[in-house]
């Protein structure tokens, strides 16, 4: 009886799951231990790799490339800026004109009509009955109606002119709101251009100065060198090609090409047209301007300038573009060279024809 009062009070033995507790148990374990690990670590995610040399690298070439496809569209749209500018200041010379007119006629007609109320208080035939001199009457009478007539063309012209202001004033508003719209396009493709190559500099900030040198130089060599190089590159142009397939077709083509080495080493600036910096159509369009010749100003304009030639029939002078888009231009210089304006950080200079995609050319009419 002692011994099993003794065993009663005894504290039960415990004994390891089995079975689905122990399933049941594991999973709850491990649970923990993953709840655990991911607090000791919580917010941080695997770091992504930082990008290669190279790939910075090919990522400022496109974010170049892009900048220099947004500074066509500039131009473009620059030029559309300055047309309707032009449009809307006519339109208010010609309404302020038109007004001057207006005002003049008004006064013209209030003069005349102060002058008949002053002298035309009585009916005019009690005033030739009270006359004392009825011939005079009848003269001033005679005045009288001319004025009338006059007084009525005045009264027509008024008119017109009112007319005339109106069409003005509303040719003037659809003007001031295409000049708004072309405005919002250019603060639209500058934003693009100045966030593409502010890109482009921190990506560049990211390589080692050894890495940019690296860069610059390969993107030298891409593009024609420096201006040193390009120097070479010319002699070595002329010296490999026979003197006739460099030279000039005729004597326009000759100037332009002579302007073009006159700005070998300007600086490259986006929107430029000289004389102390230039963006590729700026300088194509600046070279053949001091030949006496007016190119519109984008790339993508420029290659409608002329007649459209192979590669195979370039002179010198000859407008060459490139990639698909046509957002870059050179001028064929002979030999397989052109003078272009690369892109910035890079004055213009000299470079083959071959390092870049060819889209056409064009011989400027």
């Amino acid at each position: 009886m002692a011994a099993h009062r003794k065993s009663a009070h005894r504290k039960p033995k415990q004994r390891p799951f089995t079975g689905p507790a122990a399933r049941t148990a594991a999973t709850l374990a491990l649970a923990g231990a993953a709840t655990a690990t991911s607090a000791t670590g919580a917010g941080a995610a695997p770091a992504e790799p930082a990008p290669t040399a190279a790939q910075v690298r090919a990522k400022v070439d496109r974010l170049y490339h892009d900048a220099e496809v947004a500074t066509e569209k500039y131009n473009g749209a620059k030029e559309k800026e300055a047309a309707a500018t032009k449009a809307v200041d006519t339109l208010a010379d010609e309404a302020a004109r038109r007004t001057d007119r207006l005002n003049t006629a008004r006064h013209t007609l209030g003069s005349m009509a102060t002058a008949q109320y002053r002298t035309g208080a009585l009916d005019p035939a009690v005033q030739l009955a009270l006359s004392s001199d009825p011939d005079t009457y009848l003269e001033r009478a005679a005045q009288l109606d001319r004025a009338g007539d006059r007084q009525t063309s005045l009264l027509t012209g008024i008119r017109r002119q009112l007319s005339g202001i109106a069409r003005v004033k509303a040719r003037a508003d659809r003007e001031t709101e295409a000049l708004a719209a072309r405005r919002a396009e250019l603060r639209e493709h500058r934003t693009a251009i100045t966030t593409k190559l502010a890109d482009a500099r921190k990506l560049l900030a990211t390589l080692t100065a050894d890495e940019r040198a690296a860069y610059e130089r390969a993107a030298d060599a891409a593009h024609g060198g420096g201006p040193a190089q390009a120097d070479r590159s010319a002699t070595h142009a002329d010296r490999s090609t026979a003197r006739a397939q460099v030279a000039a077709p005729d004597s326009r083509a000759g100037r332009a090409v002579a302007f073009a080495h006159g700005a070998i080493g300007k600086p490259y600036v986006w929107g430029a047209t000289g004389p102390n910096a230039f963006d590729c159509s700026g300088l194509t369009q600046a070279a053949w301007q001091a030949a006496g010749v007016s190119l519109p100003r984008t790339t993508y304009t420029q290659i409608n300038a002329g007649q459209r030639v192979s590669r195979s029939e370039l002179a010198p002078g000859d407008l060459v573009f490139f990639y698909s888009g046509i957002s870059h231009v050179g001028l064929y210089i002979g030999g397989g060279q052109m003078i272009h304006a690369p892109r910035p950080g890079a004055p213009v200079r000299i470079a083959p024809i071959d390092q870049m995609p060819f889209a056409g050319a064009t011989r400027v009419a």
